[in-house]
C-alpha cells in the first residue's frame, strides 16, 4: 500500500513559500591610489615610448640589411664598418629594457580592466579594441625578441617575417594610442595630476619611488646585458645569452658544424668554385696562395652579440675579376656547405663585392678558421650582420 500525501488548504500554501533570493550587486574593484593614475601612466609612457621608438627603426635597418629590395641591394651602405653592431646592440639592449618599462605601465594602467560597464559606447568599444591589439602586439614583440636572443623557438611560424610585420601593427597602434590619448598626455606630461580625492602627500613619494626602482631596474637589466655588444662591460655581462669572448678561437658560435651538418670528411675533396665569364676552382692550398689581405672587423649577430676579431683571406673582388666579373656592378650568390638554413644561400651586393674589407676568410685571430667558425672558408664583410658571413663557403656566382 502507498500513502498519499493529505491535501492541504489553499490558504496554507502561501506560507510555504521560499522568499526570494538577493543576489548582491557585483561591483568592479575600486582604486583609488595615485600610482594607478593618468600621472605614473604618462611617466611610465615616455620612457617606454622612446625605447619602441629605438627599437622600430633600428628593426627595420636590421631587416633591410638581411632582406634588401632587389633596387637597394647594390647600395647597402659598407660603412661605418661597425653599423650593424651599433643599431643590431642598441635593438636588443632597448628590447630587454622595454620589458621591465612595459610590465610597470601595464600594472600602472591595469585597474582600467575592471571599468564598469565595459562598454559604454561605440567609440568607447573602438579605443578598447585598439588598447587590446597595442598590449597583445606589444607583449608579443617583447617575449618573442627575448627568446629570439635565447635561441628558443617554441612556435611553428618563421621568427623573422612574423616579428617584422608586428612591429608595425604595434608601432601604429602605439600612435594611434597617443592620438587619442593626447589632451591626457599633455595635462600629466610636466605637472602633478589632479585628483578628485583628497589623497595623501605620500603617494607623490611612492610614486617617484617607483619610477627611480624603475629607472634602477632598467639600469641593471642594460648593464648585465649590453656587455655582449658593447664589450667594455662585458666583465659584467652576467644575464646576456652570450659571451664576447667564449667560444672556439675566442668568439661565439651560434650554429655549430655539427649542426650544419658539415665534417671534416666531407671537406676532403672541397674546392672553391667560382662561377662567371671564365669559371674556375680552386683548393684550400692555391687559396692560401694568393695575395692574402688582414682585417679587423666586428662579427655582429642579429641577438644582439657582437666583437671585433682579425680575419685573413682573400678578397672577393679578386676572385670576382679573376671569374671575368665586375666589382661595384655585379653582385654574388654564396653558397654554403650546410645542409639546410635559412641562410645556405645567400646574395651579396655590389656594394659589398667591390669593398676591399670583404673577404673570403681564411684565418681568425692568427689561425686556421675552426670547424665551427667555418673551415675552410667563410665570407667576412663589413657592416652586415651575423647570418649574412656565410660559413662553409664552396661556391661564389658572379650575378
Amino acid at each position: 500500500m502507498t500513502s498519499r500525501m493529505p491535501k492541504l488548504p489553499r490558504s496554507v500554501l502561501p506560507a510555504l513559500r521560499l522568499p526570494a533570493l538577493r543576489l548582491p550587486a557585483v561591483r568592479p574593484p575600486a582604486f583609488t591610489g595615485r600610482l594607478h593614475d593618468a600621472r605614473t601612466a604618462t611617466s611610465v609612457g615616455r620612457w617606454l615610448g622612446a625605447a619602441f621608438a629605438v627599437c622600430f627603426v633600428t628593426g627595420i635597418v636590421s631587416h633591410y640589411l638581411q632582406h634588401p629590395p632587389d633596387r637597394l641591394a647594390d647600395h647597402l651602405p659598407t660603412r661605418p664598418v661597425w653599423g650593424y653592431r651599433l643599431t643590431q646592440g642598441l635593438h636588443v639592449a632597448t628590447g630587454l629594457a622595454a620589458i621591465v618599462l612595459l610590465l610597470v605601465k601595464l600594472w600602472a594602467v591595469y585597474p582600467r580592466l575592471f571599468v564598469w560597464p565595459p562598454v559604454r559606447s561605440v567609440r568607447h568599444a573602438l579605443e578598447r579594441l585598439s588598447v587590446a591589439v597595442l598590449v597583445a602586439s606589444a607583449l608579443f614583440q617583447v617575449f618573442t625578441g627575448l627568446l629570439n636572443i635565447a635561441e628558443w623557438y617554441p612556435w611553428p611560424f618563421s621568427f623573422v617575417p612574423v616579428h617584422f610585420a608586428v612591429a608595425w601593427i604595434a608601432t601604429g597602434s602605439i600612435l594611434l594610442h597617443i592620438a587619442v590619448k593626447a589632451p591626457e598626455i599633455r595635462a600629466h606630461w610636466g605637472r602633478r595630476s589632479e585628483g578628485t580625492l583628497a589623497l595623501p602627500a605620500e603617494d607623490a613619494v611612492d610614486r617617484r619611488s617607483l619610477l627611480l626602482g624603475t629607472g634602477a631596474a632598467v639600469g641593471l637589466v642594460t648593464l648585465t646585458t649590453v656587455g655582449q655588444s658593447f664589450t667594455p662591460l662585458k666583465r659584467v655581462d652576467l644575464l646576456a645569452p652570450r659571451h664576447p669572448d667564449h667560444g672556439p678561437q675566442g668568439l661565439p658560435v651560434n650554429r655549430t658544424a655539427a649542426a650544419a651538418g658539415v665534417s671534416e670528411r666531407g671537406l676532403r675533396a672541397w674546392r672553391l668554385q667560382v662561377t662567371g665569364p671564365r669559371p674556375y676552382a680552386l683548393t684550400l692550398e692555391q687559396l692560401r696562395g694568393l695575395p692574402q689581405r688582414r682585417v679587423r672587423l666586428p662579427i655582429a649577430c642579429v641577438e644582439g652579440w657582437s666583437v671585433d676579431a682579425h680575419w685573413e683571406g682573400v678578397r672577393v673582388r679578386d676572385l670576382v675579376e679573376a671569374a671575368g666579373g665586375r666589382p661595384g656592378r655585379d653582385a654574388v650568390r654564396v653558397t654554403s656547405l650546410e645542409v639546410s638554413g635559412a641562410y645556405r644561400v645567400m646574395e651579396m651586393g655590389a656594394g659589398y663585392v667591390e669593398d676591399p674589407l670583404t673577404l673570403v676568410a681564411l684565418a681568425l685571430n692568427g689561425q686556421a678558421l675552426s670547424l665551427d667558425h667555418g673551415f675552410p672558408a667563410r665570407i667576412i664583410a663589413p657592416d652586415r650582420p651575423g647570418v649574412l658571413q656565410t660559413k662553409w663557403v664552396h661556391r661564389l656566382e658572379v650575378l
